[in-house]
């Protein structure tokens, strides 16, 4: 099954932006849904944002919408995650993820089975 690579991530100050990348091992078809995930300590693992590789459609949740985009190049075979205006609520381990199968709820994370190995994001005050 496919792998997947994460790069990117740190620390930066409340206002800042960072970018995250995830590199799939082989090439991610139209059928798949893509997702970024976080997890704070003590909390659970929440979705950020998702796309339906085929069509191009985005997901997000209020929490981020506005400030987080999500792309793909399937050239590189990459997906990223721009996050901008960074709060400290932010701060968390982040994780791509991908699913060979498109469901109703791109950013629940019952509905992926294929991993990213995370990243982490720290967002001072």
């Amino acid at each position: 099954q496919v792998q997947l690579v994460q790069s990117g991530g740190g620390s930066v100050q409340a206002g800042g932006s960072l970018r995250l990348s995830c590199a799939a091992s082989e090439d991610i078809g139209g059928n798949y849904q893509m997702g970024w995930f976080r997890q704070a300590p003590g909390k659970e693992r929440e979705g950020v944002a998702a796309i339906y590789v085929g069509g191009g459609y985005t997901f997000y949740p209020d929490s981020v919408r506005g400030r987080f985009t999500i792309s793909q190049d399937k050239s590189k075979r990459t997906l990223y995650l721009q996050m901008n205006s960074l709060r400290p609520e932010d701060t968390a381990m982040y994780y791509c993820a991908a699913e060979k199968t498109i469901y109703t709820n791109p950013l629940s994370v019952s509905e992926y089975h294929v991993w990213g190995q995370g990243t982490q994001v720290t967002v001072s005050s």
